[in-house]
């Protein structure tokens, strides 16, 4: 689950979950009440990766940084199943959606929302408090009060679920 290489080893603060199936190399920080999800796999073998309190990174992730690099993912964000995550910021509360992309060196603002299977391309920065879709991903509206509060409860839910897999954990079933 945490492996050190090169002399750089991940760090999981206090009340942060990583799946035992999950794979997280080097230098990686997980920031406190944190979750991350069987099968992510966050590689920072020749960069660095920060993860914020209470963000969720889902099933199948993929994070990895840039070289000499460090990316960034901010306070309560929600990075979505099958996402791959190769920037260089995602900020505070934003979501990036099932199965989209954040190229190398993108930049993603606060509370912006990145639609399923979008993909932000190289370079590419995105304002704060939009919602993006399509390939390469496009501004199509801003969030709404309504986005936060559904996307508030969603987070909740991911720093719930990590202090359940802490103070229950998972039992192996031999078959």
């Amino acid at each position: 689950m945490l492996f050190r290489f090169d002399g750089r080893e991940p760090v999981v603060e206090e009340g942060a979950y990583v799946s035992e199936t999950a794979q997280v190399i080097g230098d990686v920080v997980i920031g406190k009440g944190s979750y991350v999800g069987h099968g992510a796999i966050l590689r920072g073998d020749y960069g660095r990766i920060e993860i914020g309190e209470g963000t969720a990174v889902e099933e199948g992730v993929i994070v990895h940084a840039p070289p000499q690099g460090v990316n960034r993912i901010g306070t309560q964000v929600t990075i979505g199943h099958g996402a791959v995550v190769h920037g260089n910021l995602i900020g505070d509360f934003s979501v990036i959606g099932m199965g989209a992309v954040t190229s190398i060196w993108s930049e993603i603002g606060s509370w912006t929302i990145v639609a399923e299977g979008a993909i932000v391309k190289l370079k590419q920065v995105l304002p704060d408090q939009v919602v993006v879709a399509g390939n390469p991903a496009a501004i199509v509206r801003d969030v709404t009060e309504k986005d936060q509060e559904l996307w508030n409860w969603g987070k909740k839910i991911y720093i719930d679920l990590a202090q359940k897999y802490l103070d229950v954990g998972m039992e192996r079933i031999d078959a």
